[in-house]
């Protein structure tokens, strides 16, 4: 899919907007794709050009001085906002703190302008390391960026290679105590696997806070006229997380630089022919960051993770496993929560 097609499907489907930064024109496709995120999330006044700047910037450290460099653009996973995200495959900063220092560069070091993007965003995060690579996130956001309750979530959602649609989707929402997070794969790819994947959505948000068989079961009934899905469902509490998902939608639980519990959904497809839900539940330690995604990510990238992996925080977790394991014949969609 070219840049002008990514940018129109971004823009119907509230997908993730994909620039590759291989070549300089790669800098204006990101710094554009960005401010029209802004004008679609109504940001107000000078906002939309700050998007563009803070892109424009980081797209241009990907082409001076990384490899593999990608950024994303999309809206916020939840509330009123926008997020630009910046992935390369390294070499890594060598100083990161005078990197951060407006108007600081040196040749072999990603660093001219994140200054500048660390001072206009309204939120923003950074992790790099030597020769594994540099992650950036940027948020744009009115009044402070929003959460769903006390939690921070990432997520990157994009479509297979030369599709206009995607059959992935994700909601997230704040109930009672608790984030209540759902991952969607529709069967197949294409427009009708996106109808299954809207479809799973409005249901979900209908009362996302019911037990987590009894939202399996409404998704069920909700996609019967549907090519169907797999769904996974997770709820999130201080102290543990729950589980409940139907087809190839997996969750992974990560603390101390590892990978504690791997869950997988039950057999069946969501609207044809689904097993009677349950739920596992599992004990959650301190600073767990859960992962929840759809088989257009590898499932073996929590086999053997680095310790950089899994203590990146979500949003950069979900555009690192977006960039690193994505599978580019399908959808993928990858979401990462942790207590804020």
């Amino acid at each position: 899919m070219d840049h002008a097609v990514s940018r129109q499907t971004a823009a119907i489907e509230g997908l993730t907007d994909e620039i590759r930064i291989d070549h300089e024109s790669a800098i204006h496709l990101a710094a554009t794709a960005a401010r029209d995120c802004a004008l679609r999330c109504e940001l107000p006044g000078a906002m939309p050009d700050q998007a563009a700047v803070l892109a424009s910037e980081l797209a241009s450290n990907l082409v001076k001085h990384a490899v593999d460099g990608t950024v994303y653009v999309q809206r916020l996973p939840y509330g009123e906002g926008m997020e630009i995200l910046a992935v390369d495959s390294g070499p890594g900063i060598r100083d990161l703190d005078r990197s951060l220092a407006d108007g600081y560069t040196t040749t072999g070091s990603l660093g001219a302008g994140l200054g500048a993007v660390r001072r206009i965003a309204t939120e923003f995060t950074i992790r790099t390391r030597r020769g594994t690579g540099t992650l950036v996130c940027a948020r744009l956001a009115v009044s402070g960026v929003p959460r769903p309750g006390h939690w921070d979530v990432g997520a990157v959602r994009l479509p297979a290679r030369g599709e206009k649609h995607c059959g992935d989707a994700h909601a997230v929402a704040a109930t009672g105590d608790a984030l209540t997070a759902l991952v969607v794969d529709g069967l197949g790819h294409g427009a009708s696997a996106a109808e299954a994947a809207r479809s799973a959505l409005r249901s979900f948000r209908t009362a996302p806070d019911r037990p987590l068989t009894e939202i399996i079961t409404s998704l069920h009934r909700a996609l019967r006229h549907t090519r169907g899905a797999a769904a996974g469902v997770l709820r999130l509490h201080s102290d543990r997380a729950e589980y409940c998902g139907i087809g190839n939608i997996r969750a992974a639980l990560l603390s101390g630089g590892g990978v504690d519990h791997r869950l997988t959904g039950q057999p069946g497809i969501v609207g044809w022919n689904v097993p009677t839900p349950r739920t596992r539940t599992l004990t959650l330690r301190p600073g767990t960051t859960i992962v929840l995604h759809s088989d257009g990510v590898e499932s073996h990238w929590d086999r053997d993770p680095s310790s950089f992996l899994p203590r990146l925080p979500p949003p950069l977790l979900a555009a690192a496993l977006a960039h690193g394991h994505r599978r580019f014949r399908d959808d993928a969609t990858v979401l990462a929560a942790q207590a804020a």
